[in-house]
């Protein structure tokens, strides 16, 4: 058996640029023995859990959708809103949100003053492709790249 406290983890600050996305994050799979990136086909874990705390006024991440990896998530303190391809939808402690592949998603802390917290289930797919539907990108995992696509003649690179 492996057993972490959440207290005892350190929080891990993530913020883009200019501060409009910014998640400060608990990775308890990590202390609980996982690995990053990497289901049990990787010798890790077959999920991942992390704490997330969004401050007031941020947003999570930028609005995206899986094509293999589910994520659930648990709201346990503060007020959101979570976007979604169905709209916009308040969020407050003890909301269940699970969000299938495919299913773009987004969270933001709607407070000005407390901070959103959640915890955050992912399974691990061997890959995942992620798009970004407001700014026409992807990202590719386990490389961890992010890119745009250019369209190609479909035999470029064939022969």
């Amino acid at each position: 058996m492996h057993r972490t406290n959440l207290n005892d983890l350190s929080w891990t600050e993530q913020r883009s640029p200019k501060g409009k996305f910014c998640v400060f994050r608990k990775p308890v799979s990590l202390a609980l023995g996982g690995k990053k990136d990497v289901g049990t086909f990787g010798g890790g874990h077959p999920f991942d859990l992390e704490q997330v705390r969004v401050p007031p006024g941020a947003i999570n991440w930028p609005y995206h959708a899986h094509s293999a990896q589910w994520e659930l998530y648990l709201v346990v303190a503060g007020q959101g809103e979570v976007r979604t391809p169905e709209g916009r939808f308040p969020v407050g402690p003890g909301d269940c949100l699970l969000h299938a592949p495919g299913e773009a998603h987004q969270l933001r802390n709607t407070s000005e003053t407390e901070d959103l917290l959640y915890h955050v289930v992912a399974d691990h797919s061997p890959a995942d492709l992620t798009e970004y539907p407001d700014s026409a990108k992807y990202g590719a995992k386990p490389q961890r790249k992010t890119f745009v696509m250019q369209e190609i003649d479909y035999f470029s690179g064939e022969e």
